[in-house]
């Protein structure tokens, strides 16, 4: 914590004080087996944290004054329609614009019609993987004064698919014509950590697989020299509910790509773009999504993510709404500005546990990433499946913390209403959907936790 005069009158008390004074206090139980629990992880959780577990690990600040915006969500299958959109979101609060981008035939200049983009932050997640669209995008925001991120992740599209865009040759070609049209307003690649959150992966491997999926990049735009310093990258990550874990994590992405990109002379910050989990969320009782999701906010600001983007809390069944996007909206916008969280990433800073968490993530994940890139790297172990099978043991291990009550899901294995009735509210299929095909890799599936669970209850109806 930092330091003040507050407390001089009071004597230090070292961690072996405290601990023998706990100890005492338990009367006769064991210290570790009552109070020190394991995290999914493998980090050992203490009852209390001081100076002494900060001591000699490094720290990485954000810089003074760091800020957040309000994201929201836009899927662009009508131009008109979603301008309509973005003209109404932007009068109710939102800051920065995540577009989904379907086709290429996508008309900009129908989508931005009466936006005042300067000052903006966009975010792009196209559908397609082709040059001229969205060459005449980055045309159409030159000398618009609004910060782009294009998040082009062809490797992000290989896990979630199985497949690429065309084939391997095809797509770096083509992302190496794309990356050159960046800009200092335009950065271009992505790396979607998303994923290995929703299908299970634990906080050490979406921090190693998110590095070695963004180290593929560097290794490919530093042999072929197509770009040349800095190298701006945006990571899309999602938030679980372990909070103070939560905070750790995104503090540690900075860190690990900071020490990863300095080892190729380049000193670029990454964007970091947060949206809640899906794995945690449930069909029944769904309102308590809406604290699920606050609660992931939190994280995201505390942990220093440059947007955030609320999930609605009916996102699973129900179709885009303006109730529950509103909600989402307003979710984040209470945060800022009543709760007092605008600048609120200063906050977690110097924190004995949330540093100590910081590190030892840092420490685990860069570990596991050595250890990919000393066996082939991340496309050669997707490619063997390692990866894949690294997620699915995780998933099944919190699985099971989830079937046995362990892993509590209010209103879904615990303190449930026999009186929900979901089955004629279903909008969307909520579950993972299963469509046979041919894959080079077997893609990486999301899952929510409680999906069997909700089945057996829609059945029972």
């Amino acid at each position: 914590m930092s330091k003040t005069d507050l407390f001089d009158e009071f004597p230090d008390v070292s961690a072996k004080q405290w601990k023998q004074k706990i100890q005492f206090d338990l009367k006769g139980a064991d210290y570790n087996d009552a109070l020190v629990w394991e995290s999914l992880e493998g980090i050992n959780v203490k009852p209390f944290y001081n100076a002494e577990d900060t001591q000699n690990i490094p720290t990485f600040s954000l810089p003074k004054g760091h800020d957040w915006s309000v994201g929201q969500l836009i899927y662009v299958g009508d131009a008109k329609k979603a301008n309509k959109k973005v003209l109404d979101v932007l009068q109710k609060g939102s800051e920065s614009l995540i577009f989904t981008i379907p086709t290429e035939d996508t008309d900009f200049a129908t989508l931005f019609s009466d936006i005042n983009l300067e000052g903006l932050e966009l975010y792009f997640n196209f559908e397609f993987l082709a040059v001229e669209p969205i060459q005449k995008l980055v045309q159409f925001l030159s000398n618009k004064k609004a910060k782009a991120h294009l998040c082009i992740d062809i490797i992000g599209h290989l896990t979630n698919d199985g497949n690429w865009h065309l084939n391997l040759d095809k797509d770096h070609e083509l992302l190496t014509e794309i990356v050159s049209l960046g800009t200092s307003d335009i950065s271009i690649l992505g790396v979607d950590l998303s994923l290995y959150q929703n299908s299970g992966s634990n906080m050490v491997q979406q921090l190693a697989y998110g590095l070695a999926h963004a180290n593929e990049y560097l290794n490919h735009f530093t042999i072929s020299s197509a770009v040349k310093k800095p190298f701006p990258i945006t990571f899309k990550v999602a938030v679980g509910g372990n909070y103070f874990f939560e905070i750790a994590k995104i503090k540690a992405l900075r860190w690990l790509w900071n020490s990863l990109t300095s080892e190729y002379g380049i000193n670029t910050p990454c964007s970091i773009l947060a949206v809640p989990s899906k794995r945690n969320k449930t069909l029944y009782d769904y309102n308590v999504n809406m604290l699920r999701t606050t609660s992931e906010c939190m994280s995201a600001v505390l942990g220093g993510a440059d947007t955030v983007c609320n999930l609605a809390y009916d996102a699973l069944y129900h179709k885009d709404n303006e109730f529950g996007e509103r909600i989402a909206r307003n979710q984040l916008l209470l945060l800022k500005e009543e709760g007092y969280f605008k600048e609120a990433s200063q906050i977690a800073e110097g924190s004995y546990y949330v540093e100590s968490l910081t590190n030892q993530l840092a420490e685990k994940a860069l570990a596991l990433f050595k250890q990919i890139e000393a066996t082939g790297g991340f496309l050669d172990a997707l490619k063997k499946g390692s990866i894949q099978q690294k997620i699915k043991e995780s998933a099944e291990k919190e699985q099971q913390l989830f079937d046995d009550g362990t892993l509590v899901s209010l209103g879904t294995n615990k303190y449930l209403n026999p009186q929900d009735r979901m089955k004629d509210d279903l909008e969307l299929y909520p579950f993972v959907k299963t469509k046979p095909r041919k894959t080079i890799i077997t893609p990486i599936i999301e899952k929510r936790l409680s999906e069997a669970v909700e089945q057996k209850r829609l059945n029972d109806e």
